[in-house]
């Protein structure tokens, strides 16, 4: 069995990689971070490759399909993108947000659908947020990015069900670690608040009253990858402790 992961070589895509490492995959990871991938451990394969690069990803895939094809795709690179007022986020920002999130995803699956079709089976597990269920202020570029990979994940589903091929998407809330840190300082700027606050706010918006770990997002990919979700497709499952108010006050 072979997974690939996108941005795999830390925080979530790290963690969904040794959790698939760990139930006897073959893990190939892609990431732009080099020193991360040379990190990562010896058994893994590693490529050095921006999941918005089409001749890249291209490559990789071509590589996949000598070494024997796929059956699970963790579509996961994604950036956070500009945190401001619509009226302050530059077209460039936007781009570069929406290029990352969406079109690597987009990527990712038109690459896998071939190899997976080969093989009359596969699992396709998309990263999205809690941003692709609500608006959140601030994160337009981002939100949109990730409303439109579920719209992505629906159409796919429906496309590639026939064919044996499940799809879903992940819905993470605040996860712990330094891409959410960086959202915190940028949000406590454009709010006039502290980061302390920031926080707080984001922890009372859920009803477990809790951030997310990288670990609970890869335990259910996973799960999605697996034959116990067999039946399991076109579904946006969130991991995120309840989301009750995506705009976080005190």
């Amino acid at each position: 069995m072979r997974v690939l992961i996108t941005a795999g070589a830390s925080g979530i895509g790290q963690a969904m990689a040794q959790a698939y490492g760990d139930a006897g995959f073959d893990v190939w990871v892609t990431d732009v971070d080099a020193d991360a991938l040379a990190a990562c451990p010896a058994g893994w394969e590693c490529h050095h490759a921006d999941a918005s690069d089409e001749t890249a990803m291209a490559a990789v895939f071509a590589a996949l399909g000598a070494a024997g094809g796929l059956d699970v795709l963790c579509a996961n690179a994604g950036i956070a993108g500009p945190t401001a007022l619509v009226e302050d986020v530059a077209l460039a920002e936007w781009q570069r947000c929406v290029s990352v999130n969406l079109e690597g995803a987009f990527l990712a699956a038109k690459y896998a659908a071939p190899l997976m079709k080969d093989r009359g089976a596969g699992a396709m597990v998309f990263t999205s947020s809690t941003a692709g269920i609500y608006g959140y202020p601030n994160r337009a570029p981002y939100a949109a990015a990730k409303w439109a990979v579920i719209g992505l994940m629906k159409t796919l589903a429906m496309e590639l069900g026939p064919f044996g091929i499940r799809a879903n998407a992940i819905c993470p809330g605040a996860v712990i670690g330094p891409r959410m840190e960086g959202v915190m300082q940028r949000e406590a700027a454009a709010k006039g608040m502290t980061r302390d606050q920031v926080y707080q706010g984001y922890a009372a918006g859920t009803s477990m009253r809790s951030f997310v770990r990288a670990q609970d997002v890869a335990d259910m990919a996973l799960f999605l990858g697996s034959d116990q979700a067999r039946l399991v497709s076109g579904q946006v499952i969130s991991v995120d402790g309840h989301t009750e108010n995506p705009d976080p006050k005190l």
